[in-house]
């Protein structure tokens, strides 16, 4: 399925069919975003994680406490491979989350004409920010703690 439009339209379209979705991005995404509203629109509109070749620092702490699973490329030429309306899956993130020892979380790719591949990812996620993710968000988690 081939998707066009404008970040926000998409977004607003896979929220209506509870349709998790996510950013593919180049280098310093969220450069110039640092407030904590910035991070707001992608967890509102149901985006599960962010892939990028790089973060701006601060807006990455921030996706984190949103929910949102910030994720960098292994390979920053990866990111020529990923192309619009590629299904992409996660793979070793519930073991992540569970802190199994050496787990890490590749990105599964199905193309629209069909061919799968794997991509390696790192994250920076640490083990509160773990809670954080799998409660939804850093408000969630201390909610969940009262």
């Amino acid at each position: 399925m081939e998707v066009s439009g404008t970040i926000p339209a998409i977004a607003q379209s896979f929220k209506a069919r509870q349709q998790p979705w996510a950013l593919i991005v180049d280098e310093n995404y969220g450069e110039g975003s640092a407030r904590e509203h910035a991070a707001l629109q992608p967890r509102f509109y149901g985006c599960a994680l962010i892939l990028a070749r790089s973060f701006a620092r601060i807006h990455e702490t921030n996706l984190k406490k949103q929910g949102v699973l910030p994720l960098w490329f292994v390979n920053k030429a990866d990111y020529s491979r990923i192309g619009s309306g590629d299904i992409i899956e996660t793979v070793g993130l519930a073991d992540t989350i569970r802190r199994v020892p050496d787990a890490s979380i590749k990105i599964r790719v199905t193309k629209l004409d069909g061919e799968v591949f794997n991509i390696e990812t790192n994250h920076t996620m640490s083990s509160d920010q773990l809670k954080w993710l799998e409660a939804g968000s850093a408000l969630n988690y201390i909610r969940s703690q009262i």
